[in-house]
């Protein structure tokens, strides 16, 4: 093979993983995903820490306390508190509230809640699950019953000051000219004198 030689890429590979990384991201968008991350990684520390060995040449440094079945029983519960956000949205509101308890009582059991890392990531998880609203599915032109081209009641007064405006806002008067100068709107206090 020639360095030199241009590389090629097929277009099914790039289709691919184009595929892959829409899917993921509607996916994650329909979900808490970033509060079930945040859960799940701080659960991961408060287990992880009071089982470690640190090792220091021949010195064996344990963490090991008499709260290590709580440690674990705490982070096994904020890692199944993760994987409900992911897959369970209708239990958020009680999952942020479960996981931001158990980083509290994390901090007393386990090791100031996995060194404090564990415990900022378990609050910070809970919070956006009690944040996270489902977005409202998107409506087309037509109502939710069905209905196309319903009349609907109109000031006949109200269309000619309506005219040429954008929501709800009026548009210029006969009278009044688009492009006024701003010398000429204080001129005339902000109208011609015919309006």
């Amino acid at each position: 093979m020639n360095p030199q030689a241009p590389a090629y890429v097929r277009a099914e590979d790039d289709a691919w993983l184009t595929l892959v990384y829409y899917r993921f991201h509607g996916w994650s968008g329909r979900r808490p995903f970033w509060a079930g991350l945040f859960t799940l990684l701080g659960g991961l520390p408060i287990a992880y820490f009071p089982y470690a060995d640190l090792r220091l040449g021949n010195v064996t440094i344990a963490m090991a306390t008499t709260a290590g079945a709580g440690s674990l029983i705490i982070g096994i519960l904020l890692i199944t508190l993760g994987l409900t956000l992911w897959f369970q949205q209708g239990v958020r509101i009680f999952a942020g509230v479960a996981s931001i308890l158990l980083a509290l009582v994390s901090l007393p059991v386990s090791n100031l809640g996995g060194f404090g890392l564990g415990f900022v990531l378990a609050m910070v998880g809970g919070g956006l699950a009690l944040a996270w609203v489902p977005a409202r599915p998107e409506q087309d032109e037509t109502d939710a019953s069905g209905d196309r081209g319903t009349a609907q009641a109109v000031d006949p007064g109200m269309t000619d000051a309506m005219a040429g405006g954008f929501h709800g806002v009026p548009g210029p008067r006969e009278t009044e000219t688009a492009y006024a100068s701003e010398t000429t709107a204080h001129a005339d206090g902000g109208r011609n004198s015919a309006g």
